[in-house]
């Protein structure tokens, strides 16, 4: 049972994602790229953890908030350019969450505990980072890895599956075998696991 104030948290978090300028085809119909991407999270997430906190939930439902805003053309396009992309992201995430969480009346313990999630920290050591670490692979092999997949060669993608389930727990990787994947994605997984 979620409080008033999740609830409010949870419609504003929606709010933002609807004003995202890109869009997927999901089901015949277009919808604004991050909203679809944070209903899948908590999607997945109450599925895989369905007696996840509410801070883990909004966590999850925050991951990408308004992320059309920091464009990845803005930094270079390497590794280097890519990490400090996505550092940006995470702090831009946590900022906005934590103003959310702070409008709807949550407490400063609370609004840390999102932030430290939001922040992926302490991965392995820390469940509930590591169950939102699970939920966005899981979220990714189900819904954007075939795409991906296409678009780069194959000895990429199996690097990138390695890196993917090395940041997995068992749990996660349970879940991930189980998922109803396309038969190329299925043999680029068996071949990054070989």
């Amino acid at each position: 049972m979620n409080t008033p104030n999740f609830n409010k948290a949870i419609e504003k978090i929606d709010r933002l994602n609807a004003q995202d300028p890109n869009t997927e085809n999901y089901q015949g119909k277009e919808h604004p790229k991050e909203l679809l991407y944070s209903q899948r999270m908590t999607e997945t997430l109450l599925s895989f953890e369905p007696e996840a906190s509410e801070e883990l939930q909004i966590a999850a439902r925050a991951q990408h908030i308004a992320r059309w805003k920091i464009d990845r053309d803005s930094y270079p396009m390497d590794r280097v350019g890519y990490l400090k992309w996505r550092e940006e992201l995470k702090k831009m995430h946590a900022q906005l969450t934590s103003e959310i969480l702070t409008e709807v009346g949550y407490d400063t313990d609370f609004i840390e505990r999102v932030s430290f999630l939001i922040r992926k920290k302490m991965l392995k050591k820390d469940e509930d980072s590591q169950t939102l670490e699970d939920v966005v692979c899981l979220v990714f092999l189900q819904y954007y890895f075939e795409d991906f997949a296409a678009k780069h060669p194959d000895e990429k993608i199996v690097d990138i599956l390695q890196k993917t389930w090395g940041k997995m727990s068992e749990k996660g990787h349970q879940a991930a075998l189980k998922l109803p994947l396309d038969q190329k994605s299925l043999t680029l997984i068996q071949k990054a696991l070989a």
